[in-house]
């Protein structure tokens, strides 16, 4: 999702409260990691009072998973933007590829907020998991409308989905996302029968 649209004075101005601390929260969570981002430091940053934010999210895991609802549907959104940007009406599947180097290749590509998030608090926050499985079923689904009808499409899409996150999490650590990429194509065309 290009240009997270982290938080600054600027961009909060005239924001309700939780919009504010939702923001700010979003851009931090993404960037440097939900354990490693303080409730101090969200409140400091979205510009409210200890008392505001905590009327609005009693607690930091409320917050964590307000963030991660806030992600989903604007990942969603950016994907299917993305999608329309190229060319899924006429190339299907084929479409994936570039909207999502798009995203990979961003300067402030972090990977997958829902995969992060699993990694750092699923085991102490079970309904991360939740909500992360039910984003990549839809982005399942949203691959699944990209492939033409058959009895194998919701396989072929399962397949083509956990390629996508295992690209995210090479484009990480990768020198370059062109390599991920690449890589995703291959395999997108293996699952659909193409070389």
């Amino acid at each position: 999702m290009p240009k997270t649209a982290s938080a600054s004075v600027s961009t909060l101005e005239g924001l309700p409260a939780r919009a504010r601390i939702l923001h700010t929260a979003h851009a931090l969570f993404y960037r440097d990691g939900v354990r490693a981002t303080g409730i101090d430091r969200v409140i400091a940053e979205s510009g409210v009072t200890k008392v505001t934010f905590y009327r609005h999210f009693p607690s930091k895991n409320e917050l964590v998973l307000a963030y991660l609802d806030h992600r989903h549907e604007h990942w969603m959104q950016w994907l299917h933007s993305a999608l329309e940007r190229n060319g899924s009406a006429r190339k299907g599947i084929r479409a994936l590829v570039p909207a999502l180097a798009e995203w990979l290749g961003d300067e402030e590509f972090r990977g997958c907020a829902f995969l992060n998030s699993v990694s750092e608090l699923g085991g102490a926050l079970p309904e991360v998991c939740a909500v992360s499985r039910n984003h990549k079923a839809d982005m399942a689904a949203a691959i699944a409308g990209l492939l033409p009808a058959s009895r194998q499409r919701a396989k072929q899409a399962a397949a083509i989905a956990l390629a996508v996150d295992g690209a995210i999490v090479q484009a990480q650590f990768g020198e370059t996302p062109e390599a991920a990429v690449k890589a995703l194509g291959t395999i997108i065309d293996a699952v659909c029968g193409e070389r």
